[in-house]
């Protein structure tokens, strides 16, 4: 099928389900833009519905056999970046139902590192976290009680697609909680309130590291259940880093840690 014009129902649909939560939860759809995004998407095992390219804008050409079944419409480049979201489109969009998975699908290693992020709000720092948690390559990252919908377009802008190779579940605080104390793993708490430092703790035993947002922090449902808060010292006047930030670097001290058992 070929699409040249900018007033198609089937334009209108895609920019629609681009912008509008409500739309994606209704359908269970979601956009995956990007030649490396799809890829990643593809390699995780999941199936796009729709694939969508611009021949003068798209270079490499998407697996055939690894989106086999899909249906595929070609545009001309004034209708593909009316559907786009990224400043400079490399001619790939793909319409993917969103991954379903639970707390109780996840599989976790011999001694697991998990992320439990609270209430976040942007879709740049839970992508940011996402591209993070692959490549410490964390077991899983439990999102309880977000305020960013997960399978928001920027979100997988952000995450590179790593929204796809990390295990990732949308959960209340609750059940998250219920989840981690079955499972053995121990409770740290980011906060700039913690006397210890992240840099002073064990981090290669199961663990679970739960970080709130900038300006309100961990709610008192994580920090009254934490076997340990943590603190990220800071020298200067600001009294905050990022989020992100503030992930990678619990994350790595963790990945150093368990490169180096005996240290």
């Amino acid at each position: 099928m070929d699409i040249t014009s900018l007033q198609n129902p089937r334009v209108k649909y895609i920019v629609k389900l681009r912008d509008d939560k409500r739309q994606r939860k209704q359908d269970g759809l979601m956009l995956v833009e990007g030649y490396d995004e799809i890829q990643l998407a593809l390699a995780s095992g999941c199936k796009p519905q729709t694939l969508l390219s611009a021949p003068e804008l798209a270079a490499p050409q998407i697996d055939a056999a690894s989106a086999v079944g899909a249906e595929n419409i070609t545009v001309n480049r004034a209708v593909f970046e009316k559907m786009s979201y990224r400043d400079n489109p490399d001619g790939w969009l793909a319409v993917f139902a969103i991954p379903r998975t639970s707390l109780d699908d996840l599989q976790l290693s011999e001694s697991p590192l998990v992320i439990v992020a609270e209430a976040l709000e942007k879709p740049g720092n839970l992508g940011a976290i996402l591209r993070t948690a692959d490549a410490a390559r964390v077991d899983a990252l439990l999102v309880c009680d977000p305020r960013v919908d997960i399978w928001n377009p920027n979100v997988v802008r952000a995450s590179r697609g790593a929204v796809f190779s990390v295990p990732v579940v949308e959960s209340d605080n609750a059940s998250a909680w219920e989840w981690l104390k079955t499972r053995g793993l121990r409770l740290l708490a980011a906060t700039p309130s913690a006397e210890t430092p992240y840099t002073e703790v064990n981090l290669r035993e199961p663990l679970a590291i739960a970080v709130g947002t900038e300006d309100e922090g961990l709610t008192d449902f994580w920090m009254s259940r934490a076997d340990l808060r943590i603190k990220i010292p800071m020298m200067g006047r600001v009294n905050s880093l990022n989020v992100s930030v503030s992930t990678a670097l619990i994350l790595y001290e963790a990945v150093r840690q368990r490169s180096h058992p005996h240290r």
